[in-house]
């Protein structure tokens, strides 16, 4: 184990907490002990990580949606639905808009309007206004586990009520929940909000309860290189891991390239494992996460299935833990349940069609998957190099420096010169580096391949094609092309 490390002390621990649990009334019903002992009671076919444990053995991919809805009594009623109609094997609750703000007093007239109207007013489940019995009537509610997901800088209070509630998984850390949501907040006081999230969530293991958690893997859902967003994911996974993580998920938004996709979850697990050994923490179990397309969904129902199963094959041949699943209605913004349902199901079949296969050992794809872990290496590697190998300082630097830049990133904080772009066969590459610190052989790669698309389209390799493609999906298409070409 590093002598480097920095656990919070338990009196910082214990100051804030009292802070956060007097900051919104719910905040009163947290009893550490008591929701320990609620967890020890909850069957094993309850617990998130165990049911990842499972399905790393048997060597099968979850399905996993995204959705929330204000009021206990719908929220409960779609999360029975997906269960039963969408056979999901894991249930979310997407947290709203205002919690992630920690506008409470905003929830509350929100659920109130819902009532009134007997309409969602709210863009998710406001968790720590209905608290920690009414969070527990939901958990309960279902038979397969449940996380909370939601993209909040600061969310002490909303993880306290959460887990207390019994869910037993949790999404997002200091960097994935502040550089592709915010704009003025700083790495240092988000990574400081979450380590708070993390130390909680080490005092839940200690005491014997598993908790998986869960960094945020697409990052903007833009284009974004996999060396980015795995570096970013692995960063977290340390810093969960000194708080006292035990169970980590790390995850990864798709490319569109199956070769590239396939290689980069492969190489993700092997990188975290990799550095997360190289510090001592041998003893976290490592799952993970495919997100199908973050990007630009078709308006036509039977584009966007095609989509999501592109999504689900990729996710079940890359071997990913589980997969965080789509719906037709994606470019609509809120999906029916019916919708959501259907993308399951599309997933599902999918998932079960595939479960005898694997692309792991194709060459394409361990190229690819080779070229990843060199850059993600690479990334890291001067990142710890800036810190001394304190996580929070190595990672506040290497953004600082644009040794991580995310595209596309609304934070001033992040540089923003490193322009990503497909390649001729739909791989994303670097169009520009910015600071990125990447030796000549790399760079020379990402040169050559954005030649090549260049070269075949006959125009140069330019920020058109950055724009080109980030519509292309909903387009109908993988890579941007000019209009006079298909």
């Amino acid at each position: 184990m590093s002598d480097k490390l920095h656990k919070m002390p338990m009196d910082e621990f214990r100051r804030q907490q009292k802070e956060v649990l007097a900051s919104w009334p719910t905040g009163k019903d947290v009893n550490f002990q008591e929701a320990v002992d609620y967890h020890k009671a909850l069957p094993d076919s309850k617990v998130f990580s165990k049911k990842l444990e499972q399905a790393r053995k048997d060597k099968i991919t979850l399905i996993q949606p995204r959705a929330g809805v204000p009021l206990i009594d719908k929220h409960i009623e779609l999360m029975q639905f997906l269960e039963k109609e969408g056979h999901a094997d894991l249930l979310p609750t997407t947290i709203d808009s205002y919690t992630r703000h920690n506008l409470y007093h905003d929830c509350e007239k929100g659920i109130q309007e819902s009532i009134a109207h007997d309409k969602a007013m709210l863009n998710g489940f406001p968790a720590v206004n209905h608290g920690v019995f009414n969070c527990r009537k939901v958990t309960e509610s279902v038979g397969v586990p449940m996380q909370i997901r939601h993209g909040t800088p600061d969310a002490r209070l909303l993880t306290e009520i959460a887990y207390a509630g019994g869910f037993t998984s949790y999404e997002g850390g200091g960097i994935s929940y502040n550089v592709p949501y915010a704009k003025d907040r700083t790495l240092e006081e988000t990574i400081q909000f979450w380590k708070y999230t993390d130390r909680l969530t080490g005092l839940y293991e200690e005491a014997g309860v598993q908790i998986d958690r869960e960094p945020y893997g697409p990052l903007t859902g833009t284009l974004v290189p996999p060396c980015i967003s795995h570096a970013v994911a692995v960063l977290e996974a340390l810093l969960a891991a000194e708080q006292g993580v035990k169970h980590i998920s790390v995850g990864y938004g798709q490319c569109g390239n199956l070769y590239q996709d396939i290689g980069a979850i492969y190489a993700l697990e092997e990188v975290t494992r990799e550095y997360l050994d190289r510090f001592g923490f041998t003893d976290v179990s490592i799952s993970t996460v495919f997100h199908q397309w973050m990007g630009g969904f078709p308006q036509d129902e039977a584009q966007a299935f095609a989509v999501i199963s592109w999504g689900a094959a990729s996710a079940v041949l890359a071997g990913a833990t589980k997969v965080i699943v789509k719906s037709p209605h994606e470019a609509f913004g809120i999906p029916t349940k019916e919708a959501n349902a259907a993308g399951l199901r599309a997933t599902k079949q999918l998932a079960n069609m595939l479960s005898c296969q694997t692309m792991k050992n194709g060459p394409r794809a361990m190229a690819e998957k080779h070229m990843i872990m060199n850059e993600t290496r690479a990334i890291l590697n001067k990142t710890l190099e800036l810190g001394g190998e304190d996580f929070e300082k190595s990672t506040v630097a290497a953004f600082a420096a644009g040794v991580i830049d995310v595209p596309f990133s609304p934070s001033k904080y992040n540089r923003g010169a490193a322009l990503p772009a497909r390649d001729n066969e739909g791989a994303i590459r670097f169009l520009s580096f910015g600071n990125l610190p990447f030796n000549d052989d790399i760079k020379g790669t990402h040169i050559s391949k954005m030649e090549e698309r260049a070269k075949f389209e006959g125009r140069p390799a330019a920020f058109q094609m950055v724009i080109d493609d980030v519509y292309a999906i909903s387009d109908g298409k993988l890579v941007g092309r000019p209009k006079n070409q298909k």
